[in-house]
């Protein structure tokens, strides 16, 4: 198999930029009156209905939510009403259901049952058409464009500025917003970023070696999808931990050579991440940072963004254009997984 030609999934991610860009312009309107409506109904909770990237991207909107809005938000299994038909009470709380297909019965119908016990239910779909679409109040179409590659990139992205962009219009944060309206020049650079050192440490590995994915608040999201796609695109295993965790158990299996990738913004969190890192550094793993504070760690280019909630947004563009390498080196059409198809409906 010949990957001389430039694979689906690297023209998907040289689309990012222009995908939030049009995503910026036209999805102004659904912005404006969801967050409107979310206003006036003041929830007290959030709930999130996704899996696989768009949990990830739940999960960074999860962060947001509680730093931004200082509202708790929790993500509920969609087998709790698909397999064992509970109804779990939804009086009170914003959903918010993340799938670029929105085809996966079981996601549209927890989503259902939480409309029919109060919840205010929104979508965030590449497909405004899709059955996940027809049973919320609100969708927000993410306007990527067709996604033909199995692995999420440009929709994972425009899923995390989608559900940024609604809960910043909620919050009315004038900064943050101007920041997300910065985003395609920046993105644009995160392309461009060279990761060619970690491509090197990571395929130097070996077959059958494991590596760790790092971060913490809205970058641990972020880490949990750069785990899948290696696992997904590569067929690497990854595992992706909290700094808070990974000096605990996870540490023994740390020997030299064993690499690290660990995601930091320019937040609160970012000397825990590069203390940590540095730390693996120390023990011999081949640890790599999206910081300019590491010491005894490699640091990764990075992009940093108006704002850090925004950081990692650039950070996993800069790591999709390093992680399609990675399998092309592996002889692997990161386009085509085994196993795997586009959309999966999962009951």
């Amino acid at each position: 198999m010949s990957l001389e030609k430039i694979t689906r999934m690297r023209r998907e991610i040289n689309e990012i930029p222009d995908a939030v860009e049009r995503l910026l312009t036209q999805g102004r309107s659904g912005i404006l009156s969801t967050a409107q409506e979310i206003r006036d109904r003041d929830p007290r909770f959030l709930l999130s209905v996704a899996r696989g990237s768009s949990d990830h991207a739940a999960s960074y909107m999860k962060y947001v939510s509680e730093l931004l809005l200082g509202l708790p938000m929790a993500s509920v299994g969609p087998s709790i009403k698909s397999v064992y038909g509970v109804n779990v009470a939804g009086e009170g709380a914003l959903s918010i259901s993340v799938s670029q297909s929105g085809q996966s019965p079981d996601i549209v119908r927890l989503t259902d049952a939480f409309a029919k016990t109060g919840a205010y239910t929104v979508a965030i779909t590449n497909d405004p058409s899709s059955p996940l679409a027809q049973a919320t109040t609100a969708t927000l179409p993410i306007h990527a464009g067709p996604e033909l590659s199995v692995a999420a990139t440009k929709t994972f992205v425009t899923s995390l500025v989608t559900g940024l962009w609604l809960l910043a219009d909620v919050k009315q944060d004038a900064e943050l917003i101007a920041a997300i309206h910065a985003l395609p020049q920046q993105l644009l650079k995160a392309t461009e970023c060279d990761w060619s050192a970690a491509i090197e440490a990571i395929t130097s590995a070996g077959d059958g070696r494991s590596l760790f994915t790092l971060g913490r608040g809205p970058s641990w999201a972020i880490s949990n999808e750069a785990a899948l796609k290696f696992k997904e695109t590569c067929q690497i295993h990854a595992e992706s931990y909290s700094t808070a965790e990974v000096l605990h158990g996870p540490v023994s299996i740390v020997e030299p050579g064993f690499p690290v990738i660990a995601f930091a913004a320019r937040d609160a969190a970012e000397d825990n991440i590069v203390e940590v890192a540095d730390a693996l550094a120390q023990k011999g793993a081949l640890s790599f940072a999206t910081s300019d504070k590491v010491e005894k760690a490699t640091r990764l280019p990075h992009v940093r963004t108006d704002h850090w909630i925004t950081d990692p947004i650039a950070s996993i563009v800069s790591f999709y254009a390093m992680v399609e390498r990675v399998a092309a080196c592996r002889g692997i059409n990161p386009d085509t997984p085994r196993h795997l198809k586009k959309v999966t409906e999962t009951v």
